[in-house]
């Protein structure tokens, strides 16, 4: 009986290994052949501009790339504008949270807090980032500070309408049972979280990045941003194009590294 049985499950699960391997070749293979036909579409742009100095074609690009990693500016400037993304990032993160879980559950917090957060959010990026440099100086606090306070909003609406949605029941009953305020947040909270939590952190590092450019470009002596302020007076495209290119390639590392593994994760409860 057992080898019988086992006769008429293997082609079953065979037939689901092969299914689940195409499913991952197609999820390989749909976005190289979207990541090509972009390059194709790049050269073609390339062929009919007026000139290649306004758009040089892909492989004069990676080419610049390729020099700039070897001397090691890129390499240099890179660090520097992902020290100063991350630092946003997590300061971002970690108050936004906190604010938002505040006034999720608070509506005397909420009702008060609304106003400030509609007053940030509207102010523009560019603004705090001169305050913050009239204020402070042209110091590396200054860049982080003004990076931070543009994102914290966001983050805060994102956990906000998180911490509305949380279940009640399962926070009484975390309550009855006389169960800690650390592990009701590890265990009861956070999971349930978790979807608003990622939203905010790929909005956010969308956005930190972007304003992180803008902060170097103003006011600092590296990064990314200052060397396309510099390929920006040199009317150098191809310079501008590689430093570009070269961020995006980091940030989808970072998303397919870290931000995707972390999400799977945190997701095991529910299966």
């Amino acid at each position: 009986m057992a080898r019988i049985l086992a006769d008429d499950t293997t082609p079953a699960g065979r037939a689901l290994e092969a299914r689940t391997a195409l499913r991952a070749l197609r999820g390989l293979l749909l976005p190289a052949l979207s990541l090509g036909l972009l390059l194709l579409l790049w050269q073609l742009a390339a062929w009919l501009a007026a000139s290649p100095r306004l758009l040089p074609a892909p492989i004069t690009v990676f080419g610049v790339l390729r020099a700039e990693m070897a001397s090691g500016e890129l390499l240099y400037h890179l660090g520097m504008t992902l020290w100063r993304v991350a630092a946003s990032f997590v300061i971002a993160m970690a108050i936004g949270t906190a604010i938002g879980l505040v006034m999720g559950r608070s509506r005397l917090i909420d009702a008060l807090g609304s106003p400030w957060l509609v007053f940030f959010l509207n102010l523009p990026a560019l603004v705090t980032i001169i305050l913050a440099y009239i204020w402070i100086g042209l110091v590396e606090s200054a860049a982080i500070f003004a990076v931070a306070v543009n994102k914290i909003p966001n983050v805060a609406v994102t956990i906000r309408e998180g911490a509305r949605a949380l279940d009640v029941a399962l926070l009484e009953m975390a309550k009855v049972f006389g169960v800690p305020r650390g592990r009701t947040l590890r265990h009861v909270i956070l999971p349930q979280l978790y979807p608003y939590l990622m939203a905010a952190a790929r909005s956010g590092l969308a956005l930190i990045w972007k304003i992180v450019l803008v902060v170097e470009l103003l006011g600092r002596s590296n990064g990314v941003g200052f060397q396309l302020g510099l390929f920006f007076q040199l009317f150098d495209v191809a310079g501008i194009l590689a430093y570009a290119l070269a961020f995006i390639i980091v940030v989808q590392v970072i998303e397919w590294a870290i931000l995707q593994p972390i999400e799977a994760g945190l997701s095991q409860w529910r299966r």
